[in-house]
């Protein structure tokens, strides 16, 4: 098992910026891929960004250039730095992590990422 606990949240207005942190705990070894999805009121989740163990790091459309996610491999830690906020980012957050897929879109879908925190609450005003 791996136990997942994000930190972070609040909320802010437009233009604002907010780091998102995860610590991981547990069986590690099982983890080749750590990332963020997010949920808002009424759709549905999507991803936000993944760090696959091989392959470069993804990120949907929507936040590239204004988010970026990070790894600290020795504090089992996984970091979402999120600039210049839109009121459309508005959602719960989840720290997710698994042993990772193959084939195009399949982290979109979350395929392999088998282990989900609690979320935290990012909430942006206009």
């Amino acid at each position: 098992q791996v136990q997942l606990t994000e930190s972070g949240g609040s909320s802010v207005q437009a233009g604002g910026s907010l780091r998102l942190s995860c610590a991981a705990s547990g069986n590690l070894w099982i983890t080749n891929a750590l990332g963020w999805y997010r949920q808002a009121p009424g759709k549905q989740r999507e991803m936000v960004a993944v760090v696959p163990d091989r392959g470069s790091t993804k990120y949907i459309e929507s936040v590239k250039g204004r988010f970026t996610i990070s790894r600290d491999f020795a504090k089992n830690m996984v970091y979402l730095q999120m600039n210049n906020l839109k009121p459309e980012d508005t959602a719960v957050y989840y720290c997710v992590a698994g042993r990772g897929c193959t084939g195009a879109g399949c982290y979109e879908r979350a395929i392999g990422m088998d282990y989900w925190g609690a979320g935290t609450q990012v909430t942006v005003s206009s």
